[in-house]
């Protein structure tokens, strides 16, 4: 409750009005699709419907936590006589904010108060985070020796998210992008039905969730050896050269500016900054993409605590595309990363 009293006092609301998932998630603990969560300064109320009323009750019996039945009404009442309520900007729709408008109040930010205290991740969420990256890891593993010529990529994926599940896995962090050949040369590719060939590059992008928080990798392949990929060797090690040096050599205090050149000033030294179309990292909680952020513009300052993504890549349209991702935290102010089990060096399939 001290995490959620230092956000009230910095939103400097009369009550804390909260209805989006990850943000329930991330005062309770408890998931549900819907419901509300209020906070006075002094009493914390999840409100849910009966779908979700009984569960709640058990999960959350014990805690600091009141759950009462019902829904926005039975919201609204237990902020009765505030004038100012805290609502999540980026996250809450114009028509809602117009709701609580029309009944009165007035509306302020409490996001950055809220974004602030998620950048820094508890015990209790590395460890959900470290298992997510684990059941990921695992359930690429499993997926690699049923790779075969003549899939398409959305069968692919549903493979590995089958295997991710099969790890026990909640769900994955996002559509699992997996891109065969020349497709690999678009960062977010859209997975369809092209087959896989012998000699095909093979990027895939995917993630898991345990417990709500998400894990990110990404492992770029080569299926078979066709003797026409010099060059994408070479060029897979500059990404593994600018990964693992990100690794090695980003420490806390440093800016997310400061964390994107490192690999971007290695690439520039090899005349290949302009195949290097994103920023390093995002980072990593409930949502896949979260604070702080590891790109040119970044200028919070890297912490103990804070979990992102190490995803330096080149891409070369209409040829290929490279990224090698793992999912990092700063400890002890080095970088320890969630994913030792898959090989980092290039995999001929």
């Amino acid at each position: 409750m001290q995490k959620l009293q230092r956000i009230f006092a910095q939103t400097g609301a009369d009550a804390l009005f909260l209805e989006q998932d990850f943000l329930r998630r991330y005062i309770t603990g408890f998931y549900s699709t819907d419901g509300y969560v209020v906070y006075d300064g002094k009493t914390c109320t999840f409100v849910a419907d009966l779908r979700y009323f009984e569960a709640a009750g058990d999960a959350l019996d014990g805690s600091a936590i009141r759950v009462v039945e019902g829904s926005f009404d039975r919201a609204l009442s237990l902020v009765a006589g505030c004038k100012t309520l805290g609502v999540p900007y980026p996250f809450v729709s114009r028509a809602a904010c117009a709701r609580l408008e029309e009944r009165g109040f007035a509306l302020t930010d409490c996001m950055p108060a809220l974004r602030e205290a998620m950048k820094v991740k508890s015990a209790f969420e590395l460890d959900c985070i470290a298992r997510a990256c684990d059941m990921a890891e695992e359930g690429l593993l499993h997926t690699l020796p049923r790779i075969k010529e003549g899939m398409t990529e959305r069968e692919l994926a549903a493979v590995l998210e089958y295997e991710m599940r099969m790890q026990g896995a909640d769900g994955t962090s996002f559509e699992t992008i997996v891109a065969f050949g020349k497709g690999s040369s678009v960062p977010h590719h859209e997975t369809g039905d092209t087959k896989l060939k012998f000699g095909d590059v093979v990027l895939i992008d995917f993630g898991c969730k345990t417990q709500g928080y998400c894990s990110d990798c990404t492992r770029t392949f080569l299926f078979g050896d066709d003797g026409r990929h010099e060059a994408f060797k070479k060029t897979y090690a500059a990404v593994l050269e600018a990964h693992e040096r990100v690794k090695e050599t980003l420490v806390s205090g440093m800016t997310g500016r400061e964390a994107d050149a490192i690999a971007r000033d290695l690439f520039a030294a090899k005349g290949l900054d302009q195949y290097f179309t994103h920023s390093l990292g995002h980072g990593i909680g409930l949502q896949i993409h979260e604070y702080p952020v590891l790109a040119p513009r970044g200028e919070e300052v890297l912490t103990d605590g804070m979990v992102f993504s190490d995803e330096p890549g080149l891409y070369f349209a209409g040829e290929y595309g490279i990224r090698i991702e793992d999912s990092i935290c700063l400890e002890n102010g080095k970088v320890r990363s969630f994913m030792n089990k898959t090989a980092h060096g290039l995999l001929i399939l």
